[in-house]
């Protein structure tokens, strides 16, 4: 069966995936057709696919997480690989196919995340902040083990999040080495606090976002994971006027820089500075990362990466 980073165009293929995302849509013919706008996943990476001619029957049949055995042809749309589905089942016990096998995964085992992220915090001197710190965490600790940091962008995987978190950390460790003026207690607070509400920002099931919660499209997990910090000050009797408690807001508020991408401030402490750019370090990274290992070796581009600014890769033979 054909992995989804093994398809190149004019590839005829069967293969086992998920539909990852599944949406009903209307061609612009006289009359209009419904047809599927589909993600297609797999371990190696995800896709879009067409289903044209949606039946009433096919309507009842298909939803988003479900686990499918396709035939198609891959082919070019608008310079991006895309698949036209020519025939669609679901998958049965005979097939010997589990959700599991279709689940892209951090590639250090979650158990061993979580105790990086545990020793960090064990080891913020300041007990104050890290009260606050161990306050926020509990609130999410048993989904920190497998929430994504994302639904798309980037760590958009099982246990993405504390991948994401650790792999900052280490930068952040390196950082406070070579520029000593950097507080390490706020720095490493604020790397494991800058993203702690995503798992109350989404809807996840096994690494998978179907959806953003109530919460999450209202408030937002930068306000909400602010307002966990004002929680956790009153409730271990801290003034909330205190600079710890404003120190950590503002590594929060500020850490994606821009109004327009969710920060309200912009980063105006030298550990809010070091905690955007790590964080945009570690995430566009990232993305070239999963766009080469979902990128055929023999493809010299990747795709365009939105979080590049749609800028694609060029894979160096050096």
């Amino acid at each position: 069966m054909t992995l989804i980073k093994q398809l190149a165009p004019q590839d005829e293929f069967v293969g086992y995936y998920i539909l990852r995302e599944l949406a009903v849509k209307q061609t612009n013919g006289t009359p209009p057709k419904d047809y599927f706008d589909i993600i297609l996943g797999d371990s190696s990476g995800q896709l879009t696919a067409k289903y044209w001619d949606v039946s009433v029957a096919d309507k009842e049949t298909f939803f988003p997480m479900s686990l499918v055995k396709i035939r198609g042809i891959a082919h070019t749309y608008r310079e991006k690989l895309q698949v036209k589905i020519t025939k669609i089942r679901l998958v049965n016990e005979a097939d010997g196919i589990a959700l599991t096998d279709f689940i892209r995964s951090a590639p250090i085992r979650p158990v061993d995340l979580i105790h990086t992220i545990k020793n960090a915090m064990n080891s913020i001197a300041d007990p104050d902040i890290a009260a606050i710190v161990s306050f926020c965490v509990g609130k999410v600790e048993e989904k920190l083990m497998h929430y994504p940091a994302a639904k798309t962008h980037h760590h958009a995987y099982f246990a993405g999040l504390a991948y994401h978190m650790v792999r900052m950390l280490e930068i952040g460790d390196f950082l406070c080495k070579q520029r000593p003026f950097l507080n390490p207690d706020l720095l490493k607070a604020g790397i494991i606090l800058h993203d702690i509400a995503k798992p109350e920002e989404m809807i996840s099931q096994l690494g998978i976002v179907s959806d953003y919660s109530v919460q999450g499209k209202l408030i937002g997990h930068i306000s909400m994971a602010s307002n966990w910090i004002t929680e956790a000050a009153i409730r271990t009797g801290l003034d909330l006027e205190s600079e710890k408690v404003m120190a950590l807001q503002h590594l929060v508020l500020s850490h994606h820089n821009l109004g327009e991408w969710g920060s309200p401030v912009q980063p105006q402490t030298a550990e809010a500075v070091a905690l955007h750019h790590i964080d945009a370090m570690d995430a566009k990274l990232q993305m070239v990362e999963d766009a080469l290992d979902a990128t055929p070796e023999t493809e010299e581009w990747t795709p365009f990466i939105r979080g590049l600014e749609n800028k694609a890769v060029y894979r160096l033979k050096i």
